[in-house]
């Protein structure tokens, strides 16, 4: 039995080099960039007010205060997208609205709310209050500077990124390839959910949660029919799956019970197995196999057991398939709330909730079949084999959202 360290590695040593192609801006979320990407212009562009106001000299308005305004000429108005042709100086203003650029001559702006109209309606602001040099300016190149990095090869693509790299003009990125993952749900007792059962049959759960976790990882999805347990079966499954997918993951099928087939049928279509047993809990019954460059991922059947193996064995190896640097799942340090005890000879990944102070708790049972306790768990948290992590310890708790 492989640990689980040793597993990981095996399996993101053999993933293959990432392939580049170009996506336009509204296609790129979650994909990971192929190259290192510099803006090539200073954000913001040019000086630039931040809200509504009175471009000034900040000089002229430094005693300013409600009780004694100070009057300015007005030399005209700037809205967004136009300029300003001239330079102002001592004792004129010009009306700016947010993101108008700075008139020559300008250091500081005033916010309309510090300013009143004359009564008389003369073309002049009173100023109420005063203004620093500088204050309420965005500077040019204040948040970007041409030649500054944007991202580098192998960022995954943020909205926060995206809307930086439009905002420096990037239309286009070259990203890596989405690998096309095939999932497969093995068990002649299994069934789709709405549809009648009979006495002995169960609905099919899997799918449902691996696919979101899937499209998460940033890849593309073709989610297969329920296979009966025959060797047939699957043979005809993986044969489909392998020829329109890159990846294949399985759940079900993967120990050595009479009507466990995934590891001969893939076998029979000239795939060789990796390793098949990972030491945790839980999980142990795990298949990592290769076809070429293809590659097989065997889940148990268990929900939990599927979902777990999946964060923690499947979910890497797509996002290294993809290029990426970083590829483990996110976490938090917290303190527990209460023990977690193992009393098991496996490393046991527990699943976790914290409460509204931050503290981890149990999340429920921890049965690898027992979904509830998975419904209501915010994280896992790697509890070694015949520990009890105490009370008010300080652990890592893995998230998945």
């Amino acid at each position: 039995m492989l640990e689980l360290e040793d597993a990981v590695q095996q399996i993101l040593a053999a993933m293959p080099k990432p392939c580049a192609e170009k996506v336009t801006l509204a296609d790129a979320h979650d994909r990971v960039l192929s190259e290192t990407i510099q803006s090539t212009c200073n954000l913001p562009f040019f000086d630039n007010s931040a809200m509504d106001g009175y471009a000034v000299l900040a000089d002229d308005v430094a005693l300013a205060t409600s009780q004694n305004p100070v009057r300015l000429g007005l030399r005209g108005r700037v809205a967004a997208g136009e300029m300003f042709s001239g330079c102002i100086g001592h004792g004129e203003g010009v009306r700016l609205f947010t993101g108008s650029p700075i008139p020559a001559g300008a250091d500081a702006v005033v916010m309309q709310e510090d300013t009143r109209q004359p009564e008389n309606g003369e073309d002049a602001i009173l100023i109420c209050d005063m203004a620093r040099r500088g204050e309420n300016i965005r500077h040019r190149g204040d948040d970007i500077a041409t030649g500054q990095t944007i991202a580098d090869a192998g960022a995954v693509l943020s909205p926060g990124i995206i809307s930086l790299l439009a905002a420096t003009g990037v239309g286009t990125v070259r990203v890596n390839r989405q690998p096309v993952v095939a999932l497969i749900a093995t068990g002649s007792e299994l069934r789709e959910p709405g549809q009648t059962i009979a006495p002995g049959q169960i609905y099919e759960s899997n799918r449902a949660a691996l696919t979101p976790l899937i499209r998460s990882a940033g890849t593309q999805i073709n989610i297969f029919p329920i296979v009966p347990d025959t060797l047939a079966d699957t043979v005809t499954a993986f044969d489909r799956a392998f020829d329109s997918c890159d990846l294949v993951v399985t759940c079900g099928g993967a120990s050595v019970g009479d009507m466990d087939f995934v590891k001969a049928a893939f076998e029979k279509l000239g795939g060789r197995l990796e390793f098949w047993k990972v030491a945790m809990r839980p999980g142990k019954p795990f298949v990592f196999g290769r076809l070429g460059q293809k590659f097989l991922f065997g889940l148990p059947g268990n929900p939990v057991s599927a979902f777990v193996t999946f964060l923690l064995l499947v979910r890497p190896a797509l996002r290294r398939w993809q290029g990426a640097c970083e590829i483990s799942l996110p976490w938090q340090t917290a303190q527990l709330g209460e023990p977690l005890i193992n009393r098991g000879d496996r490393r046991h990944f527990m699943r976790v909730k914290l409460d509204e102070a931050g503290k981890v708790f149990s999340a429920g049972q921890q049965a690898s079949h027992a979904l509830a306790s998975l419904a209501d768990a915010q994280g896992i948290v790697d509890v070694p084999a015949g520990m009890t992590l105490a009370a008010d310890e300080t652990v890592k708790v893995y998230r998945w959202t």
